[in-house]
């Protein structure tokens, strides 16, 4: 029997990238789908068509979870299109460049809204409903290294990600009475869209690879498969951690 045979999964900011990857992997392990985006396109109607050939249950859902409304009303529309609920991956995550003396109210208000406070209400309305249910559940947050790691002209993602593993680590207690896991995922520098032209820039990825031990840039595939293992029974024992997916990146900078 596949994995996630019966189960229905929620992976927010999925149309591409690593939430595509987990949306991919987990359809493929037989669950029930549902991806989400801030708006319907091109490429999100040619993942939800990806999906659905394997015979799967596939939803989209259009949303930015930038406010408590939203993220509360996608995992309701979420659960209505699928029938439940059993997994949410929290994958949605901004990111804005600039010096801490130039970071406009603006920019920190959308990062930490979508990185936190969504991730925040999303959780909170995925437990109501295990809750309602009478059931456990499993949450996955896509953290990073940075939640360890400084990252210079990056402190509001920094702040972000370093609240989301301590609301992890809070949460993995309050929850396990209710038979709910959450765990992070804290991938380093992976081959993505978003990272595409540092891809395709030998002169910024060498110096990168060098400081990796393993080489390399990891991939969205690598990323989603530790994702299934954290968001499936296999994890039943595992709540409260953060698993780092970095080639050794956050290893070669603490012996530093």
């Amino acid at each position: 029997m596949a994995r996630f045979s019966g189960k229905s999964v929620l992976i927010t900011g999925s149309s591409q990238g690593i939430g595509a990857a987990c949306a991919r992997r987990l359809a493929s392990e037989g669950a029930a789908v549902a991806i989400n985006g801030r708006k319907r396109s091109e490429a999100t109607d040619a993942l939800v068509a990806e999906l659905q050939a394997w015979g799967g249950r596939v939803e989209f859902i259009a949303a930015d979870i930038g406010t408590a409304a939203a993220a509360t009303d996608l995992v309701e529309q979420a659960v209505k299109a699928l029938g439940g609920l059993d997994v949410i991956v929290n994958n949605a995550g901004v990111e804005r460049r600039s010096d801490f003396w130039d970071t406009t109210e603006e920019d920190f208000d959308l990062v930490m809204d979508t990185n936190v406070k969504g991730m925040f209400f999303a959780t909170q309305t995925f437990v109501k409903h295990c809750r309602a249910a009478g059931k456990g559940g499993a949450v996955v947050n896509m953290s990073s290294v940075h939640e360890d790691l400084a990252f210079p002209h990056f402190a509001s993602y920094c702040a972000s990600k370093g609240a989301v593993r301590m609301l992890t680590r809070n949460l993995a207690n309050e929850l396990s009475a209710l038979g709910i896991r959450i765990n992070n995922v804290a991938p380093g520098a992976i081959a993505t869209p978003i990272n595409q032209k540092l891809v395709d820039d030998p002169a910024l990825l060498k110096p990168l690879e060098k400081k990796i031990p393993l080489g390399r840039l990891g991939t969205a595939d690598e990323v989603a498969g530790l994702v299934a293992f954290l968001a499936s029974d296999e994890a039943a024992y595992v709540t409260g951690s953060t698993y780092f997916i970095d080639g050794g990146l956050t290893v070669a900078y603490s012996e530093q």
